[in-house]
């Protein structure tokens, strides 16, 4: 049991509670979060930052606990407080997960990865929500989630300026994927397999040619181009969502890779998700302004709107 902390300021009781969250004890952890809440809180400050912080602190100490309900009251909070968080938005999105809320885990991994592409976690919860969201509602389920909040171009830039995003999603700018490098013999099989698929596609056999790229991704899985030439064979063979995944698998290791966002956005207009295919194309037209190919697909998708 702690000794009395009352004398403690807020930051000291913070400070206690991430020692204890590192060690394993989240309901210690709880109890000193909460108490650094109320001091801060009665100190009149209302220092938002602070507050948002030790909400998701106290949320992440819940969420270990598994009392999911308290976790997304703490991250709704935190969020209300400083809209976008990205660990918040997380912790929310596993705790409606456990809750088996998934249209609004799903908003919440789909609204963490507009902030930051890189994010493992993200993208795993994005695809169990996808799945199951599926095969609970059918081809239509899209249709039924709340609405996805888009993140200001300003909100992005002021979390990437003080460093505000998910810790260990990535290092020095290297995905999680790039981190497994392959053997020499390994590379060169897969350039192989590649350069074969790349011949198929010239001969219209997209189907065999994906399964070559598929071969060459399992002897280097980080090699963006192999996606992205996958991607191309799944929009020929009418499988949309198979295309969408490829292209964000391209974009952890390349955010601007335009042929990735172009051929996301194709999937999109496919699946009939006019709103995120104008993004991508909007997202594209950002980095080539003069791309026409991007040009003439937005105002065709504005056009049937």
């Amino acid at each position: 049991m702690p000794q009395k902390r009352r004398s403690q300021s807020w930051s000291e009781l913070k400070q206690a509670g991430n020692e204890c969250f590192k060690t394993g004890q989240y309901g210690e952890a709880c109890a000193l979060y909460n108490q650094a809440i109320q001091l801060l809180e009665r100190t009149g400050q209302k220092n938002k930052d602070d507050l948002s912080i030790l909400y998701s602190n106290r949320a992440a100490s819940y969420l270990k606990d598994g009392n999911c309900g308290e976790c997304v009251k703490d991250c709704t909070k935190s969020l209300d407080l400083v809209p976008f968080g990205i660990k918040s938005l997380l912790r929310r999105a596993a705790a409606y997960e456990a809750l088996e809320r998934y249209r609004l885990a799903y908003v919440d991994y789909k609204t963490a990865l507009q902030i930051d592409c890189n994010i493992p976690s993200a993208h795993d919860g994005t695809n169990r929500m996808t799945k199951v969201l599926n095969d609970v509602d059918g081809p239509s389920w899209r249709e039924k989630l709340p609405p996805i909040p888009t993140v200001p171009m300003a909100v992005k830039e002021k979390l990437a300026h003080t460093g505000n995003l998910v810790p260990n999603a990535q290092q020095n700018g290297i995905s999680q994927k790039e981190k497994k490098v392959p053997s020499g013999d390994a590379m060169k099989k897969a350039k192989t397999l590649k350069e074969e698929g790349n011949a198929l596609v010239k001969k219209g056999d997209h189907k065999a040619a994906a399964e070559k790229y598929t071969e060459s991704l399992k002897h280097n899985p980080s090699e963006p181009t192999t996606y992205t030439n996958r991607a191309l064979c799944y929009l020929s063979l009418k499988r949309y969502r198979d295309a969408v995944r490829d292209c964000t698998d391209a974009l952890q290791f390349d955010s601007s890779n335009v042929k990735a966002i172009y051929r996301r956005a194709q999937a999109y207009k496919e699946l009939k998700e006019t709103k995120a295919c104008v993004e991508e194309l909007n997202s594209l037209l950002k980095i080539e302004p003069k791309n026409t190919a991007a040009q003439k697909l937005l105002s065709e998708v504005q056009k049937n709107k």
